[in-house]
């Protein structure tokens, strides 16, 4: 809905109704542009220019944006000032895994600030994630209080979350079964806390700031220690399902003979491509995506080089079935999915090329994730920022 639409729709609601409204539409678009003229503002929400500087006024006031001067040269005239996201208002973002908790300070506007990993020896129970995350915390109160205001958590979790309260109901590699997660955090904590499934996220991150933000349909696929996700977006809009568990791609048939999953199925995506054998060919015990791919193209070894033909086998077979079911525009391939396609594109773009019906296939593109290793934390400090962004003037 365009904002004019919106402004039709709340006819007869208060001028401050309206306000707010506006507030959120143009935080909104500082946001996700990272920055943005204020000439473009006007142009994009319909309002006269006066109305937008008091809004951006008022955004200023209360420090969630910032003005600045734009670059003159090469233009005509006086150019408009740029507008861009205040550094005072963070979200923290947390995601658990199988071997480390990493936590990250982050920034509207998708900007990591500060970031911790904190290796753990065994999968940690829920209560034990939740004061490793407290504590760590804790730790980063004196930094917090001086610089920044804290709007909430956002957790990013590998399993299934019940969107309405942020309950962990299933997240197998961890263990965890209908954990209370978000209210434990929160009562640790003292901060709000939104919890959703890691790869949603990580699809959310992706199309607000990395390869998706132009694109309307396409598939996400995040590899981690604790297996495969994936999210949709479907229209512009992502594909959540009747309680928020859709898109686990990491549980799709692949291989009729394969081993038994945690989740009771055989042959799962995610039971026969995994990180754990990679690393193992690679001599590392622990390294993110990123040392991974590292590792990986360095490798001059036959046996890597067939592991990684053998996974890509499957996740071609993953993405047939994704492509004919969902006909996206893209596939974007994130943590160790991508240092996979990096050691050999054209091996899963030829399997890609001819597997799915021709008329599904025609115009997908293969790509890599844009954000790195930081794109979890983005997606999870999205859910941080929800209510600021819905109404700035809760700030």
């Amino acid at each position: 809905m365009s904002l004019a639409e919106a402004q039709q729709v709340g006819r007869g609601n208060s001028t401050d109704h309206v306000r707010r409204h506006n507030l959120a539409v143009v935080l909104g678009l500082v946001h996700r542009s990272q920055g943005i003229s204020r000439s473009q503002l006007t142009k994009l929400t319909g309002l006269n220019r006066s109305t937008v500087a008091a809004l951006v006024g008022e955004l200023v006031e209360r420090r969630l944006v910032l003005e600045v001067d734009a670059d003159a040269r090469n233009q005509v005239g006086r150019p408009s000032p740029v507008v861009k996201p205040g550094p005072l208002a963070v979200g923290i973002a947390i995601n658990p895994e199988i071997d480390a908790i990493t936590i990250a300070v982050v920034g509207l506007g998708g900007q990591v600030v500060r970031r911790v990993r904190h290796a753990t020896d065994h999968e940690p129970t829920a209560r034990e994630a939740v004061e490793i995350c407290a504590t760590v915390i804790d730790g980063l109160r004196g930094e917090l209080e001086v610089s920044h205001r804290v709007v909430g958590i956002g957790v990013a979790v590998p399993g299934l979350v019940r969107s309405l309260d942020g309950v962990v109901r299933l997240a197998p590699h961890l263990g965890w079964v209908d954990e209370p997660l978000a209210a434990m955090l929160s009562e640790a904590t003292g901060y709000a806390v939104v919890a959703g499934n890691d790869a949603r996220l990580g699809t959310l991150a992706e199309s607000t700031f990395g390869a998706g933000r132009d694109l309307s349909d396409f598939i996400y696929l995040n590899g981690g220690a604790s297996g495969i996700g994936g999210g949709v977006i479907a229209n512009g809009q992502p594909l959540t399902g009747a309680a928020g568990y859709a898109g686990e791609l990491g549980h799709t048939l692949v291989n009729s003979a394969g081993a038994v999953c945690h989740c009771g199925g055989v042959g799962c995506l995610e039971t026969e491509v995994r990180r754990a054998p990679l690393l193992a060919l690679v001599g590392l015990t622990d390294a993110d995506s990123d040392e991974l791919e590292s590792a990986l193209l360095a490798s001059d070894s036959a046996e890597v080089l067939a592991e990684v033909h053998r996974q890509l086998d499957f996740l071609a077979v993953a993405l047939r079935n994704a492509i004919n079911t969902l006909n996206p525009q893209a596939i974007l391939l994130g943590g160790f999915l991508g240092a996979l396609y990096a050691v050999a594109p054209g091996h899963l773009n030829a399997h890609v090329a001819h597997q799915p019906l021709r008329a599904s296939r025609e115009g997908v593109t293969i790509g890599r994730a844009a954000l790195g290793s930081n794109l979890l934390m983005i997606g999870a400090a999205e859910l941080a920022f929800s209510a600021v962004l819905a109404d700035p003037a809760i700030f």
